[in-house]
């Protein structure tokens, strides 16, 4: 299930959004230059390196949200950021957003350094950060609706609870099973760190929703 677009009309510049779109973007360029291989070694986050020296490697905190392992996680990353940011961008503010979005990153790693089966392989790529994005969005927009791609020729408007709910419940059971690849804890570490962080911030502006089939908020 795709998401395309959420119910809200008024999303604001987000320039917050647009800007770590960017950077997300000319990192995977750089990355191309120096080899991913070595990116990912310099700049994912590596648990068991952090754990021996914190000081000297909690930059990759920061530098691993940054980076990304291919072009299609680049863009699945950066896709969710588009739908979901903006609208919780202008309820929060970009000051609020911002502060949420890397502390969710940050979180996201540290679940994932905890409970990792393999803390030595570098963790690389922005999905904490917007799965904390999106635990916020489903908390301040409980109402909202989600236009959603259901391979292969269908569409349908779903809640936002219940879509990030389900994404939320797969995250889960993946994690569960221990299937590799995917650092499905730090999705699940940065959809509840975002949640709380929403639910402890001031939003900017109240948001009332209009009825579903008019695909359209109000303020």
């Amino acid at each position: 299930m795709i998401p395309i677009r959420d119910s809200l009309l008024f999303h604001g510049p987000a320039p917050v959004t647009k800007a770590i779109i960017l950077l997300c973007g000319l990192a995977f360029y750089f990355q191309f230059l120096e080899g991913f291989e070595d990116s990912f070694a310099r700049y994912g986050f590596i648990p068991t390196l952090f754990f021996e020296d914190p000081l000297g490697q909690g930059y990759r905190l920061l530098s691993s949200m940054f980076v990304h392992g291919s072009l299609g996680h680049l863009l699945g990353n950066l896709w969710f950021l588009w739908v979901f940011g903006p609208s919780l961008e202008a309820r929060l503010g970009s000051g609020r957003y911002v502060g949420l979005y890397l502390l969710s990153g940050i979180a996201a790693a540290l679940v994932q350094a905890f409970l990792t089966p393999d803390p030595a392989v570098p963790m690389v790529g922005a999905s904490g950060a917007i799965s904390g994005v999106t635990g916020g969005y489903v908390l301040l927009f409980p109402r909202a609706y989600v236009l959603t791609w259901l391979f292969p020729f269908f569409w349908a408007w779903l809640p936002a609870v219940l879509y990030l709910g389900y994404w939320a419940a797969l995250q889960l059971f993946n994690a569960l099973l221990g299937m590799p690849g995917v650092a499905w804890w730090a999705h699940l570490g940065g959809f509840a760190t975002g949640m709380l962080l929403a639910w402890r911030m001031q939003p900017r502006r109240n948001y009332r929703a209009a009825p579903f089939w008019e695909h359209w908020y109000y303020p």
